[in-house]
């Protein structure tokens, strides 16, 4: 009897089992669309804070070029786009993504606008795990400090002071928070570098959208 019941408990348990897997593939499977169209979505609407809307005339989301893994400058840990905004067929903007793995709470995930002259079109953190009320001000849902990085290039400021200002720089750090905005100053300066060295490949015309994603990633200098 006692193995009866054992044996019958495991029957009634795998089919519990079996009954949930198909019910969460089955919920997967309906809602993948719509979670990756909400995806899309909100992609999109952090690089039209960037570069918006009646700044270009074509898709962001399908003018791509891949961003190199591991790469020094972008230090990025998965693959990820480099996105490309056009008027009339010529790019006038690219939006790179970029890691700053020295935030005090963990990595800094952005993206950087820079424009064809070599400017910040500007900076928007997508994703980190900074501490609330302190580092978290990088954020633009809680700050206007990432602002300040708009019209800066390699030129403005001066190299030197391409630092916080506790750092003799020019940017401002948060009060009790200087890892934070050290590490996105930082990060943002790698990143108009590594375009610096790429603008011939980022800044091609002539590249369609189909040609774009079948490119090889793009690699930064020596």
């Amino acid at each position: 009897m006692l193995g009866q019941s054992i044996t019958r408990n495991g029957l009634v348990l795998s089919a519990f089992a079996v009954a949930t897997a198909v019910l969460i593939a089955g919920t997967y499977l309906q809602t993948r669309e719509r979670i990756a169209a909400e995806q899309r979505a909100a992609e999109e609407r952090a690089l039209l804070e960037i570069v918006p809307r009646e700044a270009h005339d074509n898709s962001l989301l399908d003018d791509t070029l891949p961003a190199p893994v591991g790469e020094d400058k972008l230090k990025l840990a998965e693959p990820r786009s480099i996105y490309r905004a056009r008027r009339d067929g010529r790019v006038e903007t690219v939006l790179v993504p970029a890691r700053a793995p020295d935030g005090y709470s963990g990595a800094i995930d952005l993206v950087v606008g820079v424009d064809r002259d070599g400017t910040v079109a500007g900076v928007r953190v997508l994703e980190h795990r900074e501490t609330p009320g302190l580092g978290d001000k990088v954020d633009r849902r809680k700050s206007d400090w990432i602002d300040d990085f708009a019209g800066r290039s390699l030129q403005n400021p001066a190299p030197a002071q391409w630092k916080v200002r506790k750092d003799k720089g020019v940017f401002d750090q948060f009060t009790g928070a200087t890892i934070t905005p050290r590490a996105v100053v930082a990060a943002t300066r790698r990143t108009l570098e590594y375009v610096k060295a790429n603008e011939a490949t980022l800044f091609a015309g002539g590249t369609t959208p189909a040609a774009a994603e079948a490119a090889p990633a793009v690699e930064s200098g020596p």
